[in-house]
């Protein structure tokens, strides 16, 4: 039996087979959340596409169990891992439930028909994600931050063993946030679900988080628990708020010492 579900050996990502990041080692055991932070710029969503196969590795690897995710067939790894990104996503014609309803897709075969079993889970993760009140609406239509909540509905959908989630968060407003980050701690707890996502807010970050990863740069600036990340000098580093010993922004270092020093 594997230690770690979710694990790199020196993974380099990057563009055009120049890295951007280097020698990477993450070890996650299965049901755990890592929180990926850092200044925009840092290559969060890099990593992300990388794990998630949307971009090869520069170098080394990683893996699922035991398994390489480089070597895995698509249909495999698109019934263990769910994958929710940034960029916008068009459906002409689309309601809101016939966008849920594919991330049943690994499940259906060919000709994509949903048995009674699919048509259950989909209905039960809208009602588990509040969208269940904008089923019939078109999906081009409904704002940003009803489109995040859709996408977040599909990818629990998919039943995944490890979901890879970019800014999840962005447009929500508060009563989501903390309502999505719930619905993943309960499928953690439930199902023994790994996420990997990136955060902006800090906050939510070292609540939800077994694991942070800090980027800055070409390598890992720091990879541990909420309680050794959250040093409020190292923090302040990694979001460039000092340079020379100078302090540049104080409310914003009042606001990073206050997320430090809670519970």
């Amino acid at each position: 039996m594997y230690e770690y579900y979710f694990m790199t050996k020196k993974m380099c990502v990057g563009y055009d087979r120049k890295p951007l990041i280097k020698e990477m080692e993450i070890a996650l055991p299965k049901g755990e959340i890592l929180s990926l932070i850092g200044p925009n710029g840092a290559g969060k969503s890099t990593v992300l596409k990388s794990i998630a196969g949307q971009l090869q590795l520069v170098g080394g690897s990683a893996y699922l169990g035991d398994e390489e995710l480089g070597e895995m067939k698509p249909s495999e790894l698109a019934q263990k891992m769910s994958v929710v990104l940034t960029q916008k996503v068009r459906a002409e014609l689309k309601n809101c439930r016939d966008v849920v309803a594919t991330g049943r897709y690994p499940y259906t075969g060919w000709f994509g028909i949903l048995s009674k079993e699919d048509e259950r889970i989909v209905d039960e993760v809208m009602e588990l994600t509040h969208t269940a009140g904008i089923r019939e609406q078109e999906f081009d239509k409904i704002s940003d931050g009803q489109k995040q909540r859709v996408m977040l509905a599909r990818a629990i959908c998919q039943e995944p063993e490890i979901v890879v989630l970019d800014e999840p968060t962005s447009y929500l407003d508060i009563r989501y946030k903390l309502d999505f980050l719930s619905i993943l701690e309960e499928l953690r707890e439930q199902k023994g679900l790994t996420v990997i996502m990136s955060l902006h807010e800090l906050d939510l970050a070292k609540i939800v988080s077994d694991k942070i990863l800090c980027l800055k740069g070409e390598y890992v600036e720091r990879y541990g628990t909420p309680e050794e990340v959250f040093e409020p000098d190292f923090m302040e580093r990694l979001f460039g708020l000092k340079e020379g010993g100078f302090l540049k922004n104080k409310k914003f270092s009042a606001y990073i010492r206050q997320i430090c020093a809670q519970p």
